[in-house]
Formats: structure tokens, C-alpha cells, sequence
């Protein structure tokens, strides 16, 4: 962080004359702002600390909040004591509240009431803008042991940049404060904040309205949100795949549908998806790591996560590494994969204090392992190679990456990190293992002066962006005789313009194969076409080796992956699980998981639209379901859900008016017709054009009875007269009658009464000379036990061409 220069009460004397914050004879001003909305969170303090913080804009601050009863109004406030500056105070960040050019009033109560302080103190409200700029807003001199009142207003500067805009109380800077602490560093009372003016900016949707992830592909992973350097993890036959929250600054304008460039500087979430079948994937939305409100409010990033599980003192716990930006790393403790999480430490876990770490440039992506014989291991690094080491040297063998044993409680190292002399080494290392060896694989480096200038790469070595490997029989043993070879090349080779830059990779193994996880900005490419903004998304390909252990180079695809497993549908399972999705998002709501317990997140589909959908891969319905169930909040009144098979298009098995009370968590049923077997299933929503419909919770779908009807499905496309023509044949292999309905893209006939091994037949013209493969959809209705029973059968056709 930057400190706090000398300069500082210069600049902030200024301000409060230029900005026209608190002068005499305020009180008679009327605000100049726009509108009266309070865009401070709990100021009277009665929620206790919530949304307060220790300004933390220097390393040196430091305070202490505690809520008090000795309110100037209400039950509570706060208390500040151990400060160790004059800025050491209750902070609130207003980041995307506040807007240049805008006035705002702000009001506060404040009291000291050390007798060994001044009879009189001035306080200020101060706004840090980020790195080194404060401004003090208003301004108020105390009476000692009385309530004193900050009642003023403030502009801020049409030019100002407000990305970052955190308000906090202080004392007058000065630099030593600690030799007067009774007169510097006193305790104070605050109570009863406001800042009252324009409402903060509507933020631009997030939601992404493309199909990102097309139906039949399995890359990228998701196609509602971003998200990079995926790692996988396996536990209890689930897999994880914890990655940097590339979505937190996506802000697409809302006319272009353009966002600006990411910034990682901002992404202080790590966001959590899974899977048991490699295809759908549930959403567990975002951890708060980082930042004032995070796990881990002591770090400010969290980027490049990675997972390990481990028995400490008879409790399995799970610890998630992530990097606080370039200079150090970090860890926190689950009590799943899920969570719920805590810190165990209160500074970072890698940095410059770690013996052997010293000249690494960047002390991030830390990457765990923990190895058969339950011993630990963490690799981390990157970044420029050390200008001691000869230009040709830096370039091939940079020596820029460590590996450290990790001690038993998995938050703490033991001994001295190790060098990975990995060549051309850039950043990214991660160990797996297999038949007793170890795997480190690592991301290549671009060259450039901070790699030594103009070099020649050794042969066989890595090109720029390129993921490499090496194989040892030691963990913390990896000398350059290590390298293999080149695992996967940059994705921009498989995934063309716009998609190139580093990559960050992970390797798990899962029943039995090996999966490799990489990103590519894939999604941000069907969004904006080959100028994208560098918002990565999560990507599978299987891994396989040769006979002699090493890898076979992995090939990017948009296939990605198969299915390993139909997804089982009766049960209670999360509406944000998704093969494929359009036009929504996800959202956490208060309460826990109906799928994963009352402790994991719970999240909601939201932001549904007329014409959105969202869809599983592969269901298998066995002998068949009767009815399926969602829990949903109506937002309008008018909305639908309709269940499809097999595409976004397809025949409609079953409707669910949604006509529950707006705003009101509701438990819909519809029954279902001829839902046997495997499908691909999709749920489309309709309603109001304009409005957001409802909101998903969950579905279950309940199995019924194994009534089919034996009807058999046939079409073919064919030319007569130089025209094509699709037709469709269903043969009643029932022992009674039945009614049947034959449905094309051309047109539809219904036939009554087929017989007992009769046919229904049409041949429907298309009025073109060629038409393209399809699938028809034929519906019987007929009785078997005295019941009615309707069955849907689908078959598919080829194209045809009847010009030549």
C-alpha cells in the first residue's frame, strides 16, 4: 500500500476549501444533492459492525471496533480503541455508491473522553480515493465528554476518479503520533453516521445473454459467468473447480454490450462450481476471501486458488491457497469444500519473510499437494527472472519458481523453499501424481526484457504461453533434467483470434482418469467476437500418457470432455445446475442449500427472461417420470415454465403456469407426459415481454409408472419432382388402438384410431429443393390398464439435396 506522505494535511486543507465541505453557518445550507437516499450501511450501529471496518489504507494502521452502549441515540455504537495512527478508524466502503461531480451531506455523532486528552480535538470524515489520495470531507472540534456533531457537506470533484471510495473518522494527521498517543491516538465514540445525496449509478447487468455454452458442446465449463485458473479438486465423488473471480469486474455497456478490460486489482472472490458428471454444473456462486468484508480481510486479492484436504488433530479439514495479488499468498480453513470458512492465520502464509522466496518477483499461485504419506507440499512463483543471472539464463532457466514443505496443521511451512528449475518458467506450478511419480506442469513465459531481451530458446524448451512439464521421483526435487516436454500449447492455436495470453492449468484425477483444466476467453469471444477483454472461462480436456509415463499434448476443444455419468433426476437438486444455459444468472439468498445442507451457500436462478432457458445434459428417467416439481418466487404475474426434451424447441412434456403470490417462495407441480428414458432436458421460460418472470430455487422430478405405449418411429427425407419432402412413419405396436400425432418443422397430421400394427404416415413437403437433417417428434395416446397413457417418441432424419 502506499503510505501516507507529509504532504497529506496540505492536500486535504485544500480540499476542504475547494469542495465547500463544513464552514460556519452551515446549518442553514440546503444540500445541493440530487436525490435523499442514505448511502451509509447501518450508521446508528444497532446491527453491530456490520459493513464497518479498520481503515486499513497503510500497513501501519490499526484500531480496534467495539460496539458500546454509550450511544448518542438507539442501543448502540462504536467504540475505537488501540489505534496506532491518526487514521486509524471506522471505515465504510462507499465504492459504487458516490459519483463525481455529485454534493452530499454527511452528519455524524462523534465524542473522546480521555481526561488526559485536550480539552478540545478536531476529527475528521475523510474519503480515501485509493493509493495516496484522502480528502477530508468535514470536519468537527469536540468538547472532551460531550457529543460533538459533523454536519456539513461535500462535492466531489468532477475529474475524480471514485473506483475505490472508502469513508472513515480520524484525528489530524501527523507523522509520530505515538509520542502524544493521549493527544493523537485518544479513544473514540462514533454513532449515528450518514452521507444523504444522489442514489449510487444503476450497475450494468452482468447477466450474459448469449448462449456461450452451445448445446452439445461441453467447453467452456459455463456459460453464465467467467472464471480462471481453474482448479480441480475431488472429494467424496464430487469434483470442485475453485477459480479467480474474473465475472466481479465485468460491467457490459448496455448498449454495446462491451465491457472494459478486466482488472484483476478488483477480484477479491474466488468463485466455486461442481459436478459428478463432467457436463452439468452446479453453481456455489463466490467465497468472500479477501478485502474488508472477505475471510481473510488482511489480504486484498484473491487470485490463482488452489485445494488440498488433510486430517489435523483427528478433523478433516479443507484449506484453500490463493494469491493476494503478486507480492504474497495465502491460505484459508473449510469445514468442506463448501464451507464455511475461517482464517487461521492473520498475515500471509507466502511472502518475502519465507526462507528461500527471496528473489522470486511474484510469490503468488500457490498450488498444494498433499502426498500419499500425508507430508504437504506447496509450489508457488513467478514473475520476472533475477537480473544476477546471465540474459541467456534468465530466459531458459529462470529459476523463478519454489517448492516448500508444509507443516502439519497445512497453514504454515516448514524449512526452506526449494528452486524449480522449470525452463522458460513464467508462473503457474502445480503437482500431481501418478504410478509413483510426481507431475509438475507450468506455464511459459512471453520473454521480453524481464527475461533477459532477444534469446534463443533451447530446443525442445517451451514457447511463449505454452504449458510445460517435468516428472521427478522427489516432490521437492525438480532440476531442469526434469522437463518432459510441452503438455499443451497456447489455446489461441485451438481457439483462434482473440483468445491467446497465459494460461494457468491444474491436473486431478477422477474414477479412474486424468483431467487437465485450463482457461481460455472463450465465452468473452461469442460475446464480443475476436476483440475480447480478457475475461477467461474454465476449460476440461481428458489427459492421457504414453507407455513411458509422459503425456500425450493435450488439443483444446470446444467438445471438451464426455459425460461420465446420466444425470439422476429424482431428487431434490439445485436450479443453478446447468448443462447449457441462456440469458440468466445466479444470485445467494439467505438460508442453506436444500441439496448440500443447511452450512453450503445457498443460490437461486434469477434474472429470467421471456425466451431464456437452462438445461441438463443426458437425464436418465428410467422407466419413466409423472411429474416435476420447482420451488419459485414469482416477480410477475403471467410467467410459465414449460419442460422439453432433447432441445430448447422440442416437444413440451409438461407446463408449469407459475401463478403463486408475487414475491412468495412457492413449490410448483406439473405432470408429465412420455418422459422415459434418456434426454437432454430444457426448461424455457415465458412471460411478460420486459420484466423479470421469477426466481428458481430447486427441482425433483418424481418417478411414475412404466406404462409405455410400443409405439415405433421412423423418418427419412427423400426427393420426388426435384422437391424434398420429410417422411414420417409410426407403427402401433400396441394390442389396442391409438391416437397419434406426426410433428415436423413442416407441418403436423394427426391420425385417430391406428390400428394394432398399423401404420400412421405422412410425407411433408418443405416447398424447397434440400433441407437439412432434423428430428421429428410423434406423440401417442392410448390406454394401458385402464389408464391414459401418452408417450413421446422423437427420431432423427438426414439431409437431402435434391438439386443435383
Amino acid at each position: 500500500m502506499t503510505p501516507r506522505l507529509r504532504r497529506a494535511p496540505r492536500r486535504r486543507a485544500a480540499a476542504i476549501a475547494t469542495a465547500g465541505v463544513l464552514l460556519a453557518g452551515f446549518l442553514s445550507a440546503a444540500p445541493a444533492a440530487a436525490a435523499d437516499t442514505d448511502l451509509i450501511v447501518n450508521g446508528g450501529f444497532e446491527n453491530g459492525l456490520t459493513s464497518w471496518f479498520v481503515n486499513n489504507g497503510n500497513a501501519t494502521d490499526g484500531a480496534t471496533l467495539a460496539p458500546t452502549t454509550d450511544a448518542y441515540s438507539g442501543a448502540s455504537a462504536v467504540r475505537v480503541t488501540n489505534r496506532q495512527t491518526t487514521g486509524s478508524g471506522p471505515m465504510q466502503d462507499l465504492s459504487g455508491k458516490v459519483q463525481a461531480g455529485q454534493t452530499y451531506a454527511l452528519t455524524a455523532r462523534i465524542k473522546y473522553d480521555n481526561p488526559a486528552s485536550p480539552a478540545t480535538k478536531q476529527f475528521f470524515a475523510t474519503m480515501h480515493y485509493g493509493g495516496g489520495t484522502y480528502t477530508n470531507l468535514v470536519s468537527v472540534t469536540a468538547n472532551r465528554g460531550q457529543w460533538a456533531q459533523f454536519n456539513g457537506q461535500f462535492t466531489i470533484p468532477s475529474g475524480q476518479n471514485v473506483s475505490t471510495a472508502r469513508l472513515f473518522f480520524e484525528t489530524p494527521w501527523t507523522s509520530t503520533p505515538s509520542t502524544a498517543p493521549e493527544t493523537h491516538l485518544m479513544d473514540f465514540t462514533l454513532d449515528d453516521v450518514s452521507v444523504v445525496g444522489a442514489a449510487p449509478p444503476a450497475q450494468p447487468s452482468k447477466t450474459i445473454e448469449v448462449v456461450g455454452k452451445r448445446p452439445g458442446e461441453h467447453n467452456p465449463l459455463i456459460g453464465h459467468k467467467f472464471g480462471a485458473d481453474g482448479f480441480g479438486f475431488v472429494h467424496d465423488g464430487r469434483v470442485y473447480m475453485y477459480m479467480t473471480n474474473d465475472t466481479q469486474g465485468y460491467a457490459p455497456n448496455p448498449t454495446t454490450g462491451v465491457s472494459p478490460g478486466i482488472n484483476y486489482g478488483d477480484i477479491n472472490q474466488i468463485t466455486l462450481i461442481s459436478t459428478t458428471d463432467m457436463v452439468n454444473w452446479t453453481d456455489h456462486g463466490e467465497i468472500p476471501v479477501a478485502g474488508p468484508n472477505g475471510v481473510a480481510p488482511f489480504t486484498n486479492n484473491s487470485w490463482a486458488p488452489g485445494m488440498a484436504k488433510k486430517v489435523v488433530n483427528g478433523q478433516e479439514k479443507f484449506f484453500l491457497y490463493y494469491a493476494n495479488g503478486g507480492g504474497s499468498s495465502n491460505v484459508i480453513t473449510g469445514a468442506s469444500p463448501l464451507g464455511p470458512w475461517t482464517s487461521e492465520r492473520t498475515s500471509t502464509l507466502i511472502d518475502g519473510r519465507t526462507p528461500g522466496a527471496e528473489a522470486v518477483a511474484w510469490k503468488f499461485d500457490p498450488a498444494p499437494l498433499v502426498d500419499a504419506d500425508g507430508e504437504a507440499y506447496l509450489y508457488f512463483g513467478g514473475g520476472p527472472a533475477s537480473t544476477s543471472m546471465p540474459p541467456a539464463e534468465r530466459f531458459n532457466n529462470p529459476k523463478n519458481l519454489r517448492a516448500i514443505k508444509l507443516g502439519d496443521d497445512m497453514v504454515s511451512t516448514e524449512g526452506t523453499a526449494a528452486v524449480v528449475d522449470a525452463p522458460v518458467a513464467f508462473e503457474a506450478a502445480q503437482v500431481f501424481t501418478r504410478d509413483g511419480k510426481y507431475y509438475l506442469s507450468y506455464s511459459s513465459h512471453f520473454g521480453g526484457n524481464d527475461f533477459g531481451g532477444n534469446q534463443t530458446p533451447l530446443p525442445g524448451y517451451p514457447g511463449g504461453g505454452q504449458i510445460g512439464y517435468m516428472i521427478s521421483d522427489d516432490p521437492m526435487s525438480w532440476p531442469k533434467e526434469t522437463y518432459a516436454g510441452v503438455l499443451f500449447p497456447n489455446q489461441s492455436q485451438f481457439f483462434g483470434t482473440g483468445t491467446g495470453g497465459n494460461n494457468h492449468q491444474s491436473v486431478f484425477e477422477y474414477e479412474g482418469k486424468y483431467y487437465f483444466t485450463y482457461h481460455a476467453p472463450t465465452l468473452n469471444k461469442r460475446i464480443n467476437g475476436d476483440t475480447t477483454q480478457g475475461y477467461r472461462s474454465p476449460h476440461i480436456q481428458e489427459l492421457a500418457f504414453h507407455a513411458d509415463g509422459t503425456i500425450q499434448q493435450v488439443v483444446g476443444t470446444y467438445a471438451g470432455v464426455s459425460q461420465v455419468r446420466d444425470f439422476d433426476p429424482y431428487r431434490v437438486f439445485e436450479a443453478e445446475t446447468f448443462g447449457w444455459s441462456k440469458g440468466v444468472a445466479t444470485a445467494k439468498i439467505d438460508g442453506g442449500s436444500a441439496q448440500f445442507g443447511a452450512t453450503a451457500p445457498n443460490l437461486v436462478v434469477r434474472d429470467i427472461d421471456n425466451g431464456d432457458w437452462t438445461a441438463l445434459s443426458s437425464v436418465d428417467f428410467g422407466e419413466g417420470a409423472q411429474s416435476v416439481t420447482a420451488k419459485v418466487r414469482p416477480l410477475v404475474a403471467g410467467g410459465k415454465i414449460e419442460i422439453r426434451l432433447d432441445e430448447a424447441t422440442g416437444p413440451v412434456v409438461g407446463t408449469i403456469p407459475v401463478d403463486a403470490p408475487i414475491g412468495q417462495w412457492t413449490e410448483l407441480t406439473a405432470s408429465l407426459d412420455g418422459v422415459a428414458g434418456v434426454h437432454d432436458v430444457y426448461f424455457t421460460y415465458s412471460g411478460p415481454q420486459g420484466a423479470d418472470l421469477f426466481e428458481i430455487d430447486t427441482w425433483s422430478f418424481e418417478a411414475g409408472s412404466a406404462a409405455e405405449l410400443p409405439v415405433e418411429v421412423s423418418a427419412q427425407a427423400r426427393c420426388v419432382a426435384g422437391k424434398a419432402y420429410v417422411a414420417v412413419q409410426a407403427r402401433n405396436a400396441h394390442d389396442a388402438p391409438v391416437d397419434v400425432t406426426l410433428e415436423t418443422a413442416h407441418g403436423e397430421r394427426s391420425v385417430p384410431n391406428v390400428a394394432p400394427g398399423a401404420n400412421a404416415y405422412q410425407q411433408f413437403a418443405t416447398r424447397t429443393a434440400a433441407v437439412e437433417g432434423g428430428t421429428v417428434t410423434v406423440r401417442a395416446s392410448g390406454e394401458i390398464g385402464g389408464r391414459d397413457v401418452t408417450s413421446v417418441r422423437t427420431a432423427a432424419h438426414s439431409g437431402v439435396d435434391c438439386a443435383g
